[in-house]
């Protein structure tokens, strides 16, 4: 699934694509919004929110978005040849007079009116790279329930928006913490946002594939800081990496090396 950082790096490419722009075309290929029809409306901008996308068009409508595993958003220009996939993957296409937006594979495709916006997303919490980002508030929603192990509490959504499985352990090595680690045992776990937005925001202006990453995927690689083999195992059915030496607290026994 997508971390907040790519999609916040796919709702800038929609945004300077789309927004301020008239739609010319406008194809829902989705049997609840097979009938709508966008054209003639402005597409006022792009926002990413957490995970989601929210494209906001004039006369109050959202088409609200999400990536999950396999979903994309692709930009074309007139003319430029659509590469994202077999026509029938297609399920959005938004066009202007310069550039078509095309949605392959998106799970989750809806319009709704932007006012009732917060039946989708109300649930987040604050979004790591948005304008309503509190780190205090981030910091009460982790440790409501201190016995939850620090790697299920920073992908649950509701305590902060945009941490994903590469994201949740690159965080938990830099505070030296193994995923398993309740977090109410964290000494100064103030720690954990402070790394979780830094790590997103350096990352943002990055492709995906340039990442600097120290131990997601790297199982059987010598640590970066200290030598150690990078160990791999399932939390919650996810891949999970950490080094037992830098990273103090419980492991999965059953992880292996490589």
């Amino acid at each position: 699934m997508p971390e907040g950082d790519t999609v916040w790096q796919a709702a800038r490419r929609l945004h300077t694509a789309l927004a301020g722009r008239l739609l010319t075309r406008s194809d829902l290929r989705v049997p609840r919004f097979a009938t709508a029809d966008l054209t003639g409306r402005t597409v006022l901008d792009v926002t990413p929110r957490g995970k989601h996308l929210l494209t906001h068009i004039e006369g109050g409508l959202t088409l609200h978005s999400h990536l999950r595993m396999e979903g994309a958003w692709k930009v074309y220009a007139p003319g430029e040849r659509w590469r994202g996939g077999p026509e029938h993957q297609i399920r959005a296409i938004l066009g202007t007079a310069e550039h078509t937006a095309v949605g392959y594979r998106l799970p989750v495709l809806e319009l709704l009116r932007t006012s009732d916006e917060e039946r989708v997303v109300g649930h987040l919490g604050p979004d790591l790279l948005g304008p309503d980002w509190d780190a205090a508030t981030a910091l009460r929603n982790l440790l409501a329930d201190p016995a939850r192990p620090i790697g299920e509490a920073l992908l649950d959504q509701r305590n902060l928006a945009g941490v994903g499985n590469i994201f949740k352990s690159e965080t938990c090595f830099l505070v030296r913490a193994t995923p398993w680690l309740a977090i109410g045992d964290l000494p100064s776990p103030e720690r954990l946002v402070v790394a979780a937005k830094k790590l997103l925001e350096a990352n943002r202006e990055r492709p995906g594939g340039s990442r600097r990453i120290y131990v997601y995927g790297r199982a059987g690689r010598p640590c970066a800081r200290c030598g150690t083999s990078i160990r791999v195992a399932d939390q919650d059915d996810r891949p999970t990496y950490w080094c037992p030496r830098c990273q103090s607290g419980p492991g999965c026994q059953s992880g292996p090396a490589g």
